[in-house]
């Protein structure tokens, strides 16, 4: 590092003395919104709870210290648990945890090529989706402990809200969440009723996870059926951190490192797969609540890490008391501060298919509870309706002057492979004219098939003894002219 990226560095770390105040008080919030949904995800996977956990701890400290977006909190998140749940019931947790270590290598390479660059091609109605989907998934991922309770559990979470919005009025100095966890803990140990625990949740580590390297045979057949799931597992896994880094950059209005923060998410999934965890990636509902509660810093996603395993190992019967109820209300102001509200307005005052983007993004995540499939689905169709775009601007003008009997075809715009077949059209190649003169000077050839239409209307247009002139040919068209086409080159004046 430099002077100037060392001082950052330590900015990152420590503002201040009230911002470190704030960060490790968010940070605890991050920790208690980590635990319910790391322990639902691990039974998704069909893991034991403790191998989530022990993930979410290392990748916590790991990315505090490697990650390039400060305040993101990173750990074993549920779309990975979709990507690697039929490895897992095939083959069984060693095959998962070497798919970890593949995954992690993958994203390492990923940072230090600096591939991050094609999150440009994620729009911002795409992003948009995303963050509404996912705060759609992180209520719905609450409602399996609303259904089938009683009425004291519906109490318990309207109490908790009325804490987590009502406190900050009062006071900010302490985050709401963490009031609202220490106050339905107390009521419910005072006054026993029949309401879930986290205890209920599934069994919790007794101790710190230990360095072992998987039991995984090295074999090209082992390794055929890893390499899916762990390029899988890279893939989600960038994604969502990538975009989860994008969503903290716009709440605090500040820039990150996304190569930097695919390489520390590599880094993180590699060390997690040999401590016995599973892969995981940046948690945005975790996240925003981290930022919503004054974390800005590095210590704040280091706290969330290391506070995970103190409070899930040394005070586990402390905090086995804890009832689901004041989870399940964080998460749920969680979502609600997550969605973006003025997107729906949006809808009416943006173009149609901004909003048609949108909309598909958030229907294939939450209907495939797959956010590299909606992403994929957005990103498709903004490229879709960025071709007809373009291809509408392209035109082409005729005119004949009677005097030296020359037809020139004015040429504007961008000539593509969504556009190429559309400008052969407007070409006459039966034109009874001696001369054809076609004038790119505000037109550009961006591809082989860019060229290939052109080299058609040429070569056409010659054989019915036509002399054709092409001018304004800037140099990058040329260049390629000259590479694919080197006899339509030679028309050129």
């Amino acid at each position: 590092m430099n002077t100037t990226s060392l001082a950052r560095y330590r900015a990152e770390w420590f503002s201040s003395p009230s911002g470190a105040r704030r960060d490790v008080l968010a940070g605890m919030v991050g920790t208690f919104a980590l635990i319910p949904e790391v322990i639902a995800f691990s039974f998704v996977a069909g893991i034991d709870p403790e191998v989530g956990i022990f993930a979410s701890f290392v990748i916590g400290i790991v990315i505090a210290f490697a990650g390039g977006r400060p305040a993101m909190i990173s750990g074993a998140a549920g779309s990975v648990a979709l990507v690697v749940a039929a490895l897992v019931h095939s083959h069984g947790l060693q095959y998962l945890l070497a798919a970890t270590l593949l995954a992690g290598i993958l994203q390492i390479a990923f940072g230090l090529l600096k591939l991050d660059v094609l999150l440009r091609f994620v729009s911002r109605s795409v992003r948009t989706g995303f963050v509404n989907a996912l705060a759609i998934l992180i209520f719905s991922a609450q409602l399996p402990q609303m259904l089938g309770v009683t009425w004291h559990t519906y109490a318990m979470i309207a109490f908790g809200l009325g804490i987590i919005y009502l406190v900050p009025r009062v006071t900010r100095s302490i985050p709401s969440p963490l009031i609202c966890i220490v106050a339905l803990t107390i009521i419910s140990v005072a006054f026993p009723m029949p309401i879930h625990t986290v205890a209920d949740l599934g069994r919790l580590p007794a101790s710190l996870p230990s360095f072992h390297l998987p039991d995984f045979p090295l074999t090209l057949e082992a390794l055929r059926i890893v390499a899916p799931y762990a390029f899988a597992i890279a893939a989600v896994g960038l994604l969502e951190s990538m975009m989860t880094a994008s969503v903290v950059d716009d709440l605090t209005e500040t820039t990150s490192s996304k190569a930097r923060e695919c390489t520390g998410l590599g880094l993180a999934n590699l060390l997690a797969g040999l401590f016995g965890g599973i892969a995981g990636c940046g948690m945005i509902g975790q996240t925003v609540g981290n930022v919503r509660y004054g974390g800005r810093g590095r210590l704040s996603t280091l706290v969330a890490g290391v506070f995970l395993l103190v409070v899930m190992v040394p005070l586990r019967p402390w905090v086995a008391q804890v009832p689901v109820a004041a989870l399940v209300a964080i998460m749920i102001m969680v979502s609600i501060s997550t969605f973006s509200w003025g997107s729906l307005a949006d809808l009416a005052r943006h173009p149609k298919v901004s909003g048609v983007v949108m909309l598909a993004t958030v229907a294939v995540t939450v209907a495939t509870h797959d956010l590299s499939a909606g992403v994929a689905v957005g990103v498709l169709l903004s490229g879709v309706f960025f071709a007809f775009k373009v291809t509408k601007l392209m035109h082409v003008d005729d005119d004949l002057d009677p005097v030296t009997g020359i037809r020139t075809y004015t040429v504007t715009g961008q000539i593509f492979f969504a556009s190429a077949e559309i400008f052969a059209d407007k070409f006459d190649l039966r034109d009874t004219t001696d001369r054809v003169r076609i004038d790119l000077t505000d037109a550009h050839l961006w591809d082989v098939t860019a060229v290939g239409a052109l080299d058609d209307v040429v070569t056409k247009m010659r054989r019915h003894g036509t002399i054709v002139e092409l001018i304004g040919l800037n140099q990058a068209s040329a260049i390629l002219v000259d590479r694919h086409a080197p006899l339509v080159r030679g028309a050129t004046v």
